[in-house]
């Protein structure tokens, strides 16, 4: 689904005594409500629609007459039959929630529509409770001020605090719809670099569904009522008793790369959440037992990021060479295989 210009929107609407009023800012955008979204109310298919946007400022533009429904104004508690046109004007203002902050940032690439960014491991994405300031939204905001006026600062995707590599960065309400329209027909290339525990053959699809894990709230699980999450997986590189995958996301649930992998049996080394207990090689030496030990995170990193930019139209992609701690890791257990092989 694409962004509609202006004119072609209120071509669509100027028979209607109610048309947009077209304020300095705004930026129209269109969806299609799914087949599957028959009897759920307006204000949560726009909650899934434009998830780019927080419900209140989506419910806040409904009251305002600034969302049609096949051109009509509904109330939010509305209930749709599917298969609806909604248009919605989204009006471009300053945030001011979170503070500028000098962090230094990892650009990759970027021109007046995106912002392709390197995050290292630690850095947490979006403040939240625990984490006020001191992310990559705050760091977003000193570099580039106008970022206040899209929502989020432009972010459309996140990766785990732990988790390092490639992220995209929207920098106008334009730009956003589309990479998050994008997101959601399944286009973006995500790709990522893993190393996990157990011995695998060739690659495989893990499709489970993820949802909250019901008694421990700070993790995911595969659950019957989850939302459909699909990982692909091939092995790139096998040791004794790891191997180093390249995955690929069809979605992007929370932490769906680690759930996926633990749900089968093969956790990411140094997951704290989903790793479960340390295991070791048999006959490991004392140097492949401390880096397995020390390995400070999960062992996750997004290498590879692919995309029809906003404005052109032409597919771009971009590529992340391992961090150091990874490449130390497979160094590693490299040794111990060559090592044992050799005995």
């Amino acid at each position: 689904m694409h962004t509609s210009g202006i004119n072609d929107l209120q071509a669509e609407v100027a028979e209607d005594d109610n048309e947009f009023d077209n304020e300095p800012g705004a930026q129209f955008a269109q969806a299609q409500v799914p087949v599957e979204g028959a009897g759920r109310r307006l204000d949560q298919i726009l909650a899934e629609l434009f998830p780019q946007y927080s419900r209140s400022r989506l419910q806040a533009w409904n009251k305002e007459g600034k969302v049609r429904v096949d051109g009509a104004l509904l109330a939010g508690k509305t209930k749709l039959f599917g298969g609806e046109q909604i248009d919605l004007e989204a009006q471009a203002e300053a945030d001011g929630r979170h503070k500028p902050q000098p962090i230094p940032l990892d650009i990759r690439y970027q021109d007046e529509a995106l912002i392709i960014l390197h995050k290292p491991a630690g850095l947490v994405v979006h403040p939240a409770a625990g984490n006020a300031d001191g992310t990559l939204l705050n760091a977003l905001l000193h570099y580039d001020p106008e970022l206040d006026k899209v929502p989020r600062a432009g972010i459309v995707h996140r990766l785990d605090k732990e988790t390092s590599g490639l992220l995209m960065v929207a920098r106008s309400l334009e730009a956003q719809n589309s990479l998050v329209q994008q997101l959601q027909a399944r286009s973006i290339t995500r790709e990522y670099l893993a190393v996990v525990f157990g011995v695998l053959t060739g690659g495989g699809t893990v499709e489970a569904r993820i949802g909250r894990h019901p008694v421990e709230r700070k993790r995911m699980a595969v659950t019957r009522d989850g939302r459909e999450a699909v990982t692909h997986y091939r092995v790139v590189e096998a040791f004794r008793t790891h191997h180093l995958l390249r995955l690929q996301l069809e979605t992007g649930r929370t932490h769906q790369i680690r759930v996926h992998m633990a749900h089968i049996h093969h956790p990411l080394v140094g997951d704290p959440l989903y790793g479960g207990r340390l295991r070791l090689p048999p006959g490991a030496s004392p140097a492949l037992i401390e880096t397995l030990r020390g390995f400070p995170r999960q062992a996750l990193h997004a290498a590879r990021l692919g995309l029809v930019h906003p404005l052109s139209g032409a597919y771009m992609e971009w590529r992340a060479e391992l961090p150091e701690d990874m490449q130390q890791l497979i160094a590693a257990l490299r040794h111990d295989r060559d090592e044992v092989a050799d005995a």
